[in-house]
């Protein structure tokens, strides 16, 4: 069961492998905006993935193609209704504010 590292709020969780990250944010209390109910279409849950990125899910076409629209992306930038987790360990930071449309 990967442990998940919450910047800024240092908290942890464990959430199952397979599950959807924005599933295991929102079940644990976490305030992470969502507002297309995970179907990649707002980016309002845009964090970055500082560790743990080779055991999640890749990126596909639609989360790209939102990210690409989106303000502030980098390298680490993912949006968590599209996440899957794998295995190991994963350190995010939810950024805070609504990055997306």
């Amino acid at each position: 069961m990967p442990v998940i590292s919450i910047k800024p709020s240092g908290k942890t969780i464990e959430a199952a492998e397979g599950s959807r990250l924005l599933d295991a944010l929102k079940n644990s209390g976490e305030d992470i905006q969502h507002k297309c109910d995970g179907q990649a279409q707002c980016g309002s849950c845009h964090i970055y993935i500082h560790e743990g990125r080779k055991s999640i899910s890749k990126i596909q076409r639609t989360e790209n193609e939102k990210l690409d629209s989106i303000i502030g992306v980098s390298s680490k930038s993912r949006l968590a209704c599209q996440v899957i987790l794998g295995n190991e360990n994963i350190g995010i930071e939810l950024l805070g504010f609504s990055s997306g449309f």
